[in-house]
């Protein structure tokens, strides 16, 4: 199937929140890759794996804290980093603010619910902000620098955390953990389990 891309298009306008908070929602489609590799600046982010699905589905919340909305523009405009493309056979989702890949302080962020067709191979590099990743079924590899992550429903899994808090339940294949700080929590597990851990409950 042929694949094809669209980008920024509105389904959510944007609103005013508590301490003027800019918020505007995009959605993001593409289908024909067996893989999506994902690289975000702050925010959290959710993957979903989806039964009977081809297409690769992402809502993006933008948030930019304390501007009004033409200068939140600006800054999206100037800042924003927001793609979702195909190369070869894999997707490539980016998704960051060009000062906010290392901290949230007063930078824009980006909240994003990714849906993936059940059985992808999902490999997400994250510098800060919550991951939690379920049903995907497929291998998944997550390189992150700070923030908790809630695994379920996959098969090979592979993690370098920095700090925050794991939580892994339920894993066909093999779990590898690096972990810098943070509790680990390990169960059902089809194959084995190694973890080189630097502090943190196990």
């Amino acid at each position: 199937m042929r694949s094809f891309i669209v980008m920024g298009m509105f389904v959510a306008s944007f609103a005013q929140a508590g301490w003027n908070d800019y918020e505007e929602t995009r959605e993001l489609t593409l289908n024909g890759v067996n893989q999506l590799n994902i690289k975000a600046g702050a925010g959290s982010m959710d993957v979903f794996g989806v039964d009977g699905s081809d297409e690769i589905l992402v809502k993006a919340l933008i948030v930019v804290p304390g501007k009004d909305e033409e200068r939140a523009q600006r800054e999206i405009e100037k800042k924003m980093v927001l793609s979702l493309e195909q190369r070869g056979d894999a997707g490539y989702l980016d998704a960051w603010f060009e000062d906010g890949l290392m901290s949230w302080g007063n930078s824009g962020y980006i909240v994003l619910e990714v849906n993936v067709p059940s059985g992808m191979t999902v490999a997400i590099e994250d510098s800060a902000g919550s991951i939690e990743v379920r049903d995907v079924a497929g291998d998944v590899s997550i390189d992150d620098g700070s923030g908790s992550i809630k695994v379920a429903g996959v098969a090979n899994l592979t993690i370098d955390d920095g700090s925050g808090s794991i939580k892994v339940d339920g894993a066909t294949g093999d779990v590898s953990i690096v972990d810098g700080s943070g509790s680990i929590t390990v169960r059902h597990v089809g194959g084995s389990v190694t973890v080189d851990d630097g502090s943190g409950g196990i």
